[in-house]
Order: C-alpha cells, then structure tokens, then sequence
C-alpha cells in the first residue's frame, strides 16, 4: 500500500486514474477487505494491492486506510468512489438492449439477530429474489452491539438505538418479548397465577455474562428472583427449551406463538417492547441491490408488525 497525504502535491501525475482501478477500489469499498474484493473480481490479492497502489500513485494520495474492522475510505477516497460509481453505471447500460428489465445481481452481507433472520429477512430476501435471480445475500446470525467498523458488512439489524458514525440508521419496528411455559411443564407444576408464583419458577433467556446487548438486559432485571435453567446465545435453543419444560422462557412473541404447546404468561404483567433498527454503510446504501435488500426488510417488518407485537398467532 502506497503511503502518501491524502492531498494533492506537486507529484500527483497529470494521468487520469485507471477506470479499471476505480472499480477496484469500489469493489474494496463494499467489502472493506482486499481478499473478498478480489474474490468478488476474479482476481488474486496481489493484483488488487498493486492496483490500490497504482491509483493513490495517480491520486497523489491515500484512498483507503486501515481500521480494526478493515479498510476503510479516505476523504480522497470517497471521492474516487463516486468515480468509480459512475465508471460501473456506464458499464452497466452495455449489459443488455434498452428494452430489458434492469436486475439486481451482486453480493449483498448483511448481519441480524437469529429470530429476524430467519422469520423477517429470509422470506423478504426470497420474494426479492424470485424477480432477481442474480441476486445472493449473505446472512450472519448474531446478537450483538452495532459495530463502529463494519467493513466487510452492507446490513446490520439490532436489538435497541444504535449509535453510529458513517452509515444511515432506521428503526424497523418494535417487537415484544413475553413469558412462556408449555403445557406439558404447567401441568406438572402448575399454572402460575401472579408474578410472584412465575418468579418461583427457572428461567429460561440469554447466557447472561455473554449478552453485549443493553435492551435485552433490562428484561431480566424484570425477574431477578428467577434462576437460571437453560441459558444459550441462541433464541432458537430458548423456544426449545421451553417446549421440552425447561423452565419459563422470556422469548419473542412472534417466535412462541407459532408453537401451539407453548402458552403465554401472565401478558398483562410482562410485555416487554424492544426495537429493531437497521444499520447500512453509506457506501453501501448507493449499491442498487443494498438499497432494494434494506427496503425490502423494511417493507417486511411493516406486514409482520401484528406478530411482532403479539397480536397474531401462528400455528
């Protein structure tokens, strides 16, 4: 990586920057990692350094710099963006005759809890596909913080307010958490009749020590009485482990109510509403098949908002 200001000097060469070096550095910018940028291009790591290199050179400064997460742009490098956005437009329109529907192709990454992955991103993305076939979305399950770097990421939806910094931020929803038992466990042990009785009761929720997520915190403190049974990272291992008597799980609505052997407790008492928002990289947001994948999750969690919050069962 070539190490210049992120100025003009009186070196910087009068050559204008290669179109193909831009596309390289747009393709860096989207991933935040030389090796899937170059994985994306069909070509080797080497060759997209060099090519990094050959445009700060033309540039006569740094387009790209180094954080824990990956690669980020400079200001220089931002503006080479845009170039090189205009490059890949121009390139787009020689695709196909005038006359055919424009698709969404590409590689979009995005991160979300397990719950929403699989019950609001996953058919939003398949719908989305069926008009898009080139379209590939890459999802990893996790429950954390939004992180401050998140190269190599397009998406990220958490749990609770994000505080960012380079990226655009929208709340999706709101979805409840509430207390579950099956019926086979309450008729073994009985059917809690008043907060006090459920607190009695194990609980089944997150590995407390591991949880990074504040808003997901605060629901235990609702219940500080109640021991753990089965705790996991894992939402899904809490629906099942409430299904099998594990104890009483504190578990979304929308994930419990689709299991006609789980019965919700006491909803008057805890109905516990928490938000999902969505994070995408500034960078990312221009790409067409982002911006559709980000509107498309929206556009989910609008017609799934009656389960989210409860208000819908799902057998």
């Amino acid at each position: 990586m070539c190490i210049l200001a992120d100025v003009p000097d009186s070196t910087a060469s009068s050559t204008p920057p290669n179109p193909v070096d831009l596309l390289i550095l747009l393709a860096v910018s989207r991933t935040g990692r030389f090796t899937t940028a170059a994985e994306s291009l069909g070509l080797n790591h080497t060759t997209v350094s060099r090519r990094i290199a050959a445009l700060e050179k033309t540039l006569a400064g740094r387009v790209l710099s180094r954080t824990p997460g990956g690669w980020e742009l400079t200001d220089l490098g931002r503006r080479a963006m845009h170039a090189a956005e205009e490059v890949e437009s121009a390139v787009s329109t020689l695709a196909g005759s005038e006359d055919d529907t424009p698709q969404l192709s590409g590689v979009v990454h995005m991160s979300a809890t397990d719950g929403f992955s699989a019950y609001v991103a996953t058919p939003a993305i398949a719908s989305l596909r069926r008009d898009n076939p080139n379209l590939s979305v890459e999802i990893v399950t996790v429950t954390r913080r939004v992180m401050q770097h998140r190269s190599g990421l397009d998406i990220e939806v958490v749990v609770g307010d994000p505080q960012v910094h380079r990226a655009e931020a929208f709340k999706l929803g709101d979805y409840v958490l509430g207390m579950y038992a099956s019926r086979d466990y309450l008729a073994e042990h009985g059917i809690p009749a008043t907060v006090h009785e459920l607190t009695e009761h194990p609980l089944v929720y997150f590995v407390d020590s591991m949880l990074q997520v504040d808003d997901l915190d605060a629901p235990r403190r609702l219940v500080p009485t109640m021991r753990d049974s089965i705790s996991s990272t894992n939402v899904f291992v809490h629906v099942e482990a409430t299904r099998v008597g594990g104890g009483i799980g504190l578990l979304p609505c929308f994930m419990a109510d689709r299991h006609a052997d789980l019965v919700r407790l006491l909803p008057a008492d805890f109905a516990v509403q928490l938000p999902y928002w969505m994070v995408v990289r500034t960078e990312s947001l221009r790409q067409p098949a982002v911006a559709a994948v980000a509107d498309a999750l929206r556009a989910q969690t609008r017609g799934f908002e009656a389960a989210l919050m409860g208000q819908a069962s799902h057998t």
